[in-house]
């Protein structure tokens, strides 16, 4: 049997490698940075694997600090009711729930 943080942690990591079953949105910031930057970026997410107590205490791998061309960014994964407004009432529930992984630079946090 799968417990809901394993769910959440396989809809976080599914978002985040695939880009499949949410949004992702970018800051001004990023969108600012050269287009093969953003591309590097992009991939270090996408195959970020440093997750450890100190930025996932959690086990849902829904946050993680990265350095790209000498620059510090985050990526942040929210789980959202259906209408956005509000916390998902189970982000372990595709059904019920809107992933957007946010990528910003460290400084625009």
């Amino acid at each position: 049997m799968t417990s809901a943080r394993e769910r959440i942690r396989a809809l976080n990591d599914e978002l985040r490698i695939h880009r499949k079953g949410g949004k992702v949105v970018i800051t001004s910031g990023v969108a600012a940075l050269p287009a093969a930057t953003i591309l590097k970026l992009d991939t270090a997410v996408a195959t970020f694997t440093d997750f450890d107590a100190s930025n996932d205490p959690y086990e849902e791998h829904d946050f993680g600090a990265l350095e790209v061309d000498g620059t510090d960014f985050f990526f942040k994964i929210d789980t959202y009711d259906l209408s956005g407004q509000f916390a998902s009432p189970d982000p372990g529930d595709p059904t019920v729930t809107v992933r957007v992984m946010t990528i910003m630079r460290a400084d625009e946090y």
